[in-house]
């Protein structure tokens, strides 16, 4: 299948920008996967989505969403998407389902009615299908002046949603959450891509979140810098190694040399595998040790490898 998703030699620069914000980055999302795009502030994350979603002008590239072009066919492309912003965007002065309801108005999907009972019953269906998956169905008929910032959460993902989006972008949407909101709102969101097959695209800075993702992005400078599955991806950018101490350091230290490990002392002596399993360099030392750790890299690790560069 075509991707859903595909961005080609990408380039946006500012007016009066000494560097492009994007600079030719080219990637693809396929249908149904779950792709995450980290980077640091000033990273060019921001930028790039805005033109995913058709709220900026790409300099240069291509940009399809869903088969259309971002830029000559905009409007399909955002009848095709829907979008989660890091600040809320909701009227606290109407209930949770006038809310969707002038939404999916103002996207066109059903003439101006006054109340959810003179909808469509397609609406009606989808509003009452979608509050059962994100738990919030005894709440939608309440103001949103009532709802918690995790039930807000909810409820934008709903509306988002109702216009049945093949892609759904997330930007930041657990900021400001608490972590058993945060976690409660991924098992929802993992709820609606497998009964609905749904495309999520997601730009966030809690990087837990990304560990689950099929594809990561990682840009920095306006340039891709890592691409990948996860697995891939820290594989990459940090190594895996085992911390290793002993009584007799000196012995420990000869022994190292003499079989030919890279290791580091931070005092710790940190051996580095270089393709070879822990068991086979465990083996092959016959000094005494009084601490073995082993290193598997995190997504965190790898990312701050590229943060934390100047």
């Amino acid at each position: 299948m075509p991707p859903i998703i595909d961005v080609a030699h990408l380039v946006k620069r500012y007016k009066k920008a000494d560097r492009n914000a994007v600079d030719d980055i080219s990637f693809a999302v396929a249908p149904g996967e779950f792709f995450t795009l980290l980077g640091p502030n000033g990273a060019g994350k921001t930028t790039t989505i805005s033109i995913l979603t058709t709220t900026l002008a790409p300099t240069a590239g291509t940009v399809r969403i869903a088969g259309y072009d971002a830029v000559q066919a905009a409007s399909a492309v955002r009848r095709n998407v829907g979008i989660i912003f890091q600040n809320p965007s909701l009227d606290v002065n109407l209930t949770a389902e006038e809310n969707v309801r002038f939404h999916a108005i103002l996207y066109g999907l059903y003439p101006f009615r006054p109340t959810f009972r003179t909808m469509p019953r397609a609406y009606q269906d989808a509003i009452h299908e979608l509050a059962r998956i994100l738990d919030i169905d005894e709440a939608i008929f309440k103001p949103i002046k009532t709802f918690s910032g995790g039930m807000k959460r909810k409820l934008e993902i709903l509306r988002s949603l109702i216009h049945q989006p093949q892609v759904l972008f997330l930007d930041e949407p657990t900021a400001g959450l608490d972590p058993m909101s945060r976690r409660g709102l991924w098992e929802y969101l993992t709820r609606v891509r497998a009964e609905r097959g749904t495309t999520i695209f997601l730009t966030t800075h809690y990087l837990e979140e990304a560990e689950g993702a099929d594809t990561i992005c990682i840009i920095n400078k306006g340039k891709i810098v890592s691409y990948g599955t996860p697995a891939k991806v820290k594989a990459e950018l940090v190594e895996e190694y085992l911390l290793v101490d002993a009584g007799d350091r000196s012995r420990l230290r000869a022994e190292l040399r003499a079989r030919g490990l890279t290791f580091a002392e931070t005092p710790l002596f940190k051996i580095y595998l270089n393709g070879d399993s822990v068991q086979t360099i465990i083996k092959a030392i016959d000094t005494p040790l009084t601490l073995l750790q082993t290193h598997t890299p995190s997504l965190e690790d790898a990312y701050l490898s590229i943060v934390g560069e100047p």
